[in-house]
């Protein structure tokens, strides 16, 4: 969706227990997965690792250079997308991210993950960072970096507080008056943007966005591996991956990450 040339601006005294040391985007699509995971492996131009856990319903996204940021996840039921973000001690963090405003659904006896939902009901996870630190952006058609929330209106200015704050810098606002986004801090390999939809209500949701240096050319490219178009704005083309998932290809610098002039 549209974008912001911002940096990232900390705020006073955030928290040291809300260090994000990294983040993760995970794909969460309905079983039988296969073409999902297929189509994003594809479209991230990733090799994907064995999978893993009790039904083999994790994999991740490694890139040729740099560390991966992108997971996939079968589930059985929902499906879309969910952030994981990595801090040196998920249960101190998550004490400081309820008293910002977000509620607990569960934490896993070793400590290792707590999973959290936003004050309009996006869930999320902190987990306990392995060391990832590095993405190469340098040189890229095109990047999955971006995770854009999707806001009802009533809950939009809390919501916005909230990601400012557990972030430790404040949003600023977009090309649009629709648009809000918290500055990507420069070792961090996603950006959050803050969507008000005019209309609805219920839970937030989210999508993901893909930086473009030819917006055109990846929607050929991605059409090619099973994504179909769903119509386009000023500066996005929304399309819809095998799974049912949303997304965009957004005019912005891949290496940056910000809204081309």
């Amino acid at each position: 969706m549209s974008d912001v040339a911002c940096a990232a601006r900390p705020r006073e005294g955030h928290n040291p227990h809300m260090d994000v040391r990294w983040m993760w985007i995970f794909v969460d699509a309905l079983a039988p997965a296969g073409p999902a995971w297929d189509f994003w492996q594809a479209a991230t131009r990733s090799a994907r690792s064995a999978t893993r856990g009790d039904h083999d319903e994790f994999a991740t996204l490694t890139p040729a250079q740099g560390d991966p940021w992108v997971k996939v996840q079968e589930v059985r039921s929902g499906g879309g997308i969910h952030l994981d973000l990595d801090v040196p001690d998920p249960l101190a963090a998550a004490e400081d991210v309820v008293a910002a405003g977000a509620g607990e659904v569960f934490r896993y006896a070793d400590g290792g993950c707590v999973i959290l939902r936003s004050p309009g009901g996006f869930v999320f996870c902190l987990t306990r960072w392995d060391g990832a630190a590095a993405q190469a952006r340098a040189g890229e058609p095109d990047l999955l970096d971006q995770l854009c929330l999707d806001i009802p209106a009533a809950s939009y200015e809390v919501e916005c507080a909230f990601w400012g704050r557990f972030l430790g810098a404040d949003p600023v606002r977009g090309s649009l008056p629709e648009f809000r986004a918290v500055p990507r801090v420069s070792h961090l390999p996603v950006r959050i943007l803050l969507q008000r939809k005019d209309s609805g209500d219920g839970p937030v949701t989210g999508h993901v966005d893909f930086a473009c240096a030819d917006r055109q050319a990846t929607r050929r490219a991605h059409e090619g591996v099973g994504a179909a178009y769903r119509g386009s704005g000023p500066h996005w083309t929304v399309m819809r991956a095998p799974g049912g998932q949303t997304y965009c290809l957004t005019d912005r610098d891949p290496e940056t990450g910000t809204l081309r002039a």
